[in-house]
């Protein structure tokens, strides 16, 4: 099947959109849109909007990339995707995953839980958001699994192994410690945890992953992740 996406069509942050040009103009990837807009047009509900399905890369620009942090495909429910893994928007509901996230970084740096879901100052310090899965239909978790998304994100996490050096891969959970042999253990990092949801009692606990970031961004002269989400005084 020959590609009919556009490179100039792709609304990517400019780095992203030069390493992973292969990738877009594969045709893999015209298969992915391809059953995205047939989803659309059948009518079909889709998480997160549109707008917001390249979100995490938009916000963490390749050249500003300290640290990736996976989850596994968007959020199911109303007005809660928004193209961050673990991330909903302000003023909705934390889910329980992330308030576990939230208890760690307290006991971890002493950081007081936030009240907002919003991980975008998160994104803006380095720290890719990257789902497996992209999209999702309303209702229906992991009903876009079959698109051909993860071969992409696959795609993405062997090309920062091979592009970037001495990035921090955060691997919570089954779905993502799989993802390991993606990664170049001689020249990036790799933290791996239980998942933070609570199904998995709450193993993720006491991990300290947000410390040992830090100490590994500065161990390499790189300025540490604020990991701090609550407004200024």
């Amino acid at each position: 099947m020959e590609s009919q996406i556009k490179l100039e069509n792709i609304q990517i942050e400019q780095g992203w959109k030069e390493v992973l040009k292969n990738e877009f103009l594969s045709p893999y990837f015209a298969e992915i849109k391809a059953h995205y807009l047939e989803a659309k047009t059948s009518g079909a509900v889709i998480y997160p909007p549109a707008k917001l399905t390249f979100n995490a890369f938009n916000l963490t620009p390749f050249h500003q990339l300290k640290v990736v942090l996976l989850g596994q495909d968007p959020y199911h429910q109303p007005n809660q995707a928004m193209g961050l893994s673990f991330s909903v928007p302000q003023g909705v509901r934390i889910p329980p995953s992330l308030q576990n996230i939230y208890k760690e970084l307290e006991a971890d740096l002493g950081i007081p839980q936030a009240k907002s879901g919003d991980l975008t100052a998160w994104a803006k310090e380095g720290v890719l958001l990257l789902n497996s899965i992209l999209s999702v239909e309303a209702g229906k978790p992991t009903s876009h699994q079959h698109f051909g998304w993860q071969q992409f994100t696959d795609a993405v996490i062997a090309t920062i192994s091979t592009q970037c050096n001495g990035i921090i891969f955060l691997l919570w959970g089954n779905y993502a410690k799989a993802k390991k042999t993606l990664i170049d253990p001689t020249k990036h990092f790799i933290l791996e945890a239980a998942h933070p949801s609570p199904l998995a009692r709450s193993g993720f606990l006491g991990c300290r992953h947000f410390s040992k970031t830090n100490a590994i961004l500065t161990q390499l002269s790189k300025s540490p992740i604020n990991w701090n989400l609550n407004p200024p005084l």
